[in-house]
């Protein structure tokens, strides 16, 4: 059983497209979604689940879809916040922060505050975030404390940057689903994917469920994870 799943929730337009409706309504449905993978990954087990939610680059949408998305940001943390609290989800948000309106900010400082306790699911919301935005600001962060004489350059190494990814502190995805067809990875975690086993599936996410999750997860179970080691050194380990 993977300890983190990191999913790429692709294809709520097309749902809502291809049933007559706004793509608002598939954003809608992909919310309820991901409330069901959220319990079925706290009964499996599952340690920390990512949810790539908005990205650096889907800002170049329509800026009614964006207003759509953010208004559905808001009100999801309005309405889930409490029963996740109630199942034991620690929430944690990764992203451009400065980016994002003070109302949805506000709602997310709260919402981390509310579950800091938690520890049966750490649930991660990316917005507005991007992998290349991630070792950007995290190579600025080690630039800045060399300059002001608090780092040897020297020093800088993985563990430094990683220590400073918006991931700090949790492991790194086992592995990455991403619904909708699309079998690229889209800016995201660029970094912590570095070993992840990556699942793609043709389901559109809205209707991706927990028969889904469990062939992914039958999926990762026949892999052998070798980190650079040969077959048989793996499968000794």
């Amino acid at each position: 059983m993977p300890a983190h799943i990191a999913v790429i929730m692709d294809g709520n337009g097309r749902w809502a497209r291809s049933r007559g409706m706004p793509r608002a309504a598939g954003h809608r449905a992909g919310v309820k979604t991901a409330r069901a993978l959220v319990e079925a990954c706290g009964e499996k087990g599952i340690q920390v689940l990512t949810l790539f939610a908005f990205s650096t680059e889907n800002w170049r949408r329509p800026p009614s879809e964006v207003g759509a998305l953010m208004k559905l940001m808001v009100e999801a943390l309005e309405r889930e916040v409490d029963e996740l609290a109630g199942r034991g989800v620690r929430l944690r948000f990764i992203g451009a922060r400065d980016q994002l309106s003070g109302t949805i900010l506000s709602r997310m400082e709260q919402a981390e505050a509310r579950t800091r306790d938690n520890e049966r699911l750490t649930l991660v919301i990316a917005l507005a975030y991007g992998g290349r935005w991630d070792i950007v600001q995290s190579a600025r962060e080690l630039a800045r404390r060399a300059r002001d004489g608090a780092l040897d350059p020297e020093a800088v190494d993985e563990q430094a940057l990683g220590e400073r990814m918006a991931l700090a502190g949790l492991p790194d995805p086992d592995l990455l689903v991403r619904t909708g067809g699309e079998s690229r990875i889209s800016n995201f975690l660029l970094w912590n994917l570095a070993y992840s086993e990556l699942y793609f599936t043709d389901r559109l996410w809205p209707d991706f469920g927990v028969a889904d999750l469990d062939e992914a997860l039958a999926f990762y179970a026949n892999r052998q994870r070798r980190f650079g080691r040969t077959p048989a050194q793996a499968g000794r380990a």
